[in-house]
């Protein structure tokens, strides 16, 4: 193998894979990039067995076809450190030689035919989708995402595909994220799968710029999305993701607007002197009114009063000040709705304009 490129188009592709691997691997060679040039086509192929990007680039000039994997973080740094310039690559002796202007670098490397290979099936079901949009979709709900939950399916995100319509689901069992669009799917069979955590990180990584359409395609086991020049590719969480239709409520007799940076900046100043293990934060909401009320066991307390669009009955309410800073991050409107369901007190969030996303955040006892 040996090529000559430009130091900017090699560490493009080089960041896009190499966010996949691990610190610490099961096998040596996760460790490692594999690089294949074949018909002046450059690919980069990272893997930690439950996850595959590959990127490729077109090459000029002079070059000669081969495949190789190199250690994947030491080649980003390299590539990293060097200024704008050309680099020559080549393989001679086990040994995967750069040189740029007045540096050199040898790197071990690993046999390409030992690097795992992601299965690949036919896909059950394909449309395509402009980058932005499904990013979009995924940044409105991950963060409502499960971490190291015992129900491992919650440590996932679910899509469910029908005829018009795209959904993703987050919910760790406190609060739910919900987002979804109309979207021209021929679908005659709703399709749910679980995507896990990695992979809905990745995915919004890699694709989260530009415009362009990226092609999805779902096997029963495999979420692969492509662009011409870039595949990821992420195994399926087995399982069964809970029906959040049923925990979805109706809106509620308690309903009310305000505007969101406020009551964001005055939760943020409340909770800094709520129970650190707790995060609760109590809610008193009266006409026109919210009164926010938190303390801690050090006997410390913070109050803080904020205007609403309410003219309703006074209602207590308990939440963890968290999973509600969460959603007010989120969300981008000037103002914010709240729908309480009476009872439970079982809040619902949501943008006053818009019914493409919806946060519920269960009560806290207080």
């Amino acid at each position: 193998m040996r090529f000559t490129v430009n130091r900017d188009d090699l560490l493009k592709p080089l960041q896009f894979v190499s966010g996949v691997v691990e610190r610490k691997q099961t096998h040596a060679i996760l460790g490692n990039v594999l690089l294949v040039l074949d018909k002046g086509e450059l690919s980069f192929t990272c893997s930690d067995s439950e996850l595959e990007v590959i990127a490729r680039i077109k090459l000029d000039g002079d070059f000669e076809e081969g495949e190789i994997t190199v250690p994947a973080k030491k080649l980003t740094d390299i590539c990293k450190s060097l200024p704008s310039a050309m680099i020559d690559a080549s393989v001679h002796e086990g040994k995967f030689i750069l040189k740029s202007g007045r540096s050199r670098f040898n790197l071990t490397t690993l046999p390409a035919n030992e690097f795992p290979n992601v299965e690949e099936k036919a896909g059950l079901v394909n449309f395509s989708i402009p980058r932005n949009v499904l990013c979009r979709l995924l940044d409105q709900t991950a963060f409502a995402m499960a971490v190291q939950d015992v129900r491992y399916y919650l440590n996932g995100m679910l899509m469910e595909i029908s005829d018009g319509r795209l959904v993703v689901v987050a919910t760790d069992g406190h609060r739910l994220a919900l987002s979804g669009i109309d979207i021209a799917l021929p679908i005659e069979t709703p399709s749910q799968v679980i995507i896990p955590r990695k992979g809905v990180m990745e995915m919004t990584r890699i694709f989260s710029d530009g415009t362009d359409e990226v092609a999805v395609s779902i096997s029963s086991n495999h979420i692969r999305v492509y662009t011409d020049d870039i595949c990821f590719t992420s195994k399926l969480v087995d399982g069964r993701y809970p029906d959040y239709k049923r925990v979805i409520p109706a809106d509620g007799e308690v309903q009310f607007v305000v505007n969101r940076e406020e009551i964001k900046l005055a939760l943020q100043r409340a909770a800094i002197l709520s129970n650190e293990k707790y995060r609760g934060v109590r809610l008193f909401l009266s006409p026109n009114s919210i009164l926010i009320n938190t303390n801690n066991p050090e006997q410390e307390a913070a109050e803080e009063q904020v205007f609403v669009d309410y003219s309703g009955k006074e209602i207590e309410l308990g939440f963890n000040v968290n999973y509600l800073l969460d959603v007010l991050n989120i969300l981008k409107s000037e103002d914010v709705h709240f729908s309480i369901a009476d009872g439970n007190h079982t809040s619902i969030i949501k943008n006053p304009e818009s019914d493409e996303a919806i946060y519920i955040v269960m009560p806290m006892k207080m």
